[in-house]
């Protein structure tokens, strides 16, 4: 059974280029997704985060998961959003244009709309990136990566460790919960509200001792082989930068660069069509 959020191996261009590539594209990607508000910017980026994410010959259906996770979030944050600042595009843009009086000081207009669009699609462009940052990054060879470019082996094999736990957790979760259900503790939907919640009691509690017991499995075994002891080390996964390493980076800093372009043209992080 596939899991959730890990390494896929696939015969791709995104999977061949180094961890390093990788972990650049993702923070220059974030970083221009981050810092601005032009929907043309964010439109143009989710686009092309689609376009890799299709080069990278992932299926959807194993982000499936993820993205019902993603999604829930982010319908809750543009809640939260008109909740609380149900105005706040009308301060942004300074027009308002009504669309429908609710209540009190609720009211839908275009501008809160607009803004609230916005704000999805920073997390739609970002969200096609980060998957495939993970999904296609082999754990070992981004620790060598990272490990390449300065960063203390230590860091890096805490960050590798980190990735291949994942799916661990995952597999340890769907075993012990089937356990469980074999001795008639229900986790259906036909079980009460509360019902569930004291159910899974059982399963997250020996879900976290598992966890414990691989952790000083995995400590000892590295005490018992010196880790840490010489401040370099070799690693089997290492990756030689390629060319098209180097166009992944430019690509980057292009897109990086062109963010803030807009954000200088704009004389702002915000695109203002009602002007």
């Amino acid at each position: 059974m596939s899991t959730a959020l890990s390494y896929v191996e696939r015969d791709s261009v995104i999977h061949q280029m180094t961890g390093t590539t990788k972990l650049f594209f993702f923070l220059f990607w974030s970083v221009a997704a981050m810092i601005t508000y032009d929907t043309r910017v964010l439109v143009g980026m989710f686009l092309f985060g689609c376009v890799l994410f299709k080069i990278s010959k992932l299926k959807w259906k194993e982000i499936s998961f993820a993205l019902i996770f993603m999604f829930t979030l982010m319908a809750i944050n543009i809640v939260g959003i008109y909740v609380f600042a149900p105005e706040q595009g009308v301060e942004i843009y300074g027009t308002r244009h009504v669309v429908a009086e609710l209540f009190w000081r609720y009211s839908i207009t275009l501008e809160q709309l607009f803004y609230m669009f916005n704000f999805l699609m920073k997390y739609m462009a970002v969200i096609p990136i980060a998957l495939l940052f993970i999904m296609t990054t082999n754990p070992s060879e981004f620790a060598a990566s990272m490990n390449k470019i300065g960063i203390s082996y230590r860091v890096g094999y805490s960050v590798a460790i980190a990735l291949r736990y994942i799916p661990d957790i995952q597999r340890d979760y769907r075993e012990i919960s089937q356990a469980q259900q074999a001795r008639g503790i229900s986790l259906g939907k036909d079980e009460k509200t509360l019902d569930r919640i004291k159910n899974s009691a059982a399963i997250l509690f020996p879900l976290v001792l598992s966890s414990i017991q691989r952790i000083e499995t995995i400590s000892n075994a590295m005490e018992l082989r010196g880790f840490g002891k010489h401040k370099k080390r070799t690693w089997i996964m290492a990756k030689p930068m390629g060319k098209r390493d180097y166009v992944g980076i430019v690509l980057s800093i292009a897109i990086l660069a062109v963010s803030v372009a807009m954000i200088i043209v704009n004389g702002g992080r915000y695109y203002n069509p009602f002007i």
